[in-house]
């Protein structure tokens, strides 16, 4: 190998350590940004929704839990103190891909007080139709306990003409997130007399 190979091959791999290091120097220090703004811009107004019986700011008073090593985030909605609905993620599969919502219980009444879609890679114009408020406002205030089926498959819920995957895949991310709160919903309230206690 001549001098000059040898050299060109030093002078690339510095540029691309360099390269490696600035992008990874860049996402270090942007990735509380873009993390603050997803939370502000994406899941704030779904928050807004799901929990509009709140007076308190959701966004502030989340709190995490450790779920067999994986920490879940649970938004809190208070009125004069009072726990009155929680949010948290869900996903299920869609048509296109994995559909992200926010889903919201009133913890009261055991009813779903809203859904919110985040995320979606379903067909515009068709699929995309699991973000319109006429099938979202399906699922508000259902009964924690039912079936989160479209009624193809024996539920209740009517799933939108020529998006059946997609309407399918917000139940299955719906029916996800009760379990989830079933399983949580101890936890939730412990945490939750526990901070209200050192305040």
């Amino acid at each position: 190998m001549s001098k000059e190979y040898l050299k060109m091959v030093f002078v690339l791999t510095l540029i691309a350590m360099v390269c490696g290091f600035l992008l990874s120097a860049v996402k270090t220090f942007t990735y509380e940004k873009i993390e603050e703004q997803i939370l502000v811009n994406v899941k704030g107004p779904a928050l807004k929704y799901v929990l509009s019986q709140a007076t308190n700011n959701p966004i502030n008073d989340r709190m995490e839990i450790d779920i067999d090593g994986v920490i879940h985030t649970v938004f809190i909605g208070k009125k004069k103190d009072q726990l009155v609905a929680v949010a948290f993620e869900s996903d299920g599969a869609g048509f296109g891909g994995k559909i992200g919502i926010m889903i919201g219980i009133d913890i009261n009444r055991s009813i779903l007080s809203g859904i919110g879609i985040l995320s979606h890679q379903e067909t515009p114009g068709l699929g995309s139709r699991i973000t319109g408020s006429s099938f979202t406002e399906k699922f508000k205030g259902r009964a924690i306990t039912d079936i989160f089926k479209v009624k193809k498959d024996n539920g209740a819920i009517d799933a939108i003409s020529g998006a059946t995957n997609s309407s399918r895949g917000v139940c299955l991310a719906v029916e996800k997130g009760v379990g989830f709160y079933a399983r949580l919903k101890t936890e939730i309230l412990k945490k939750f007399e526990k901070r209200s206690d050192k305040k």
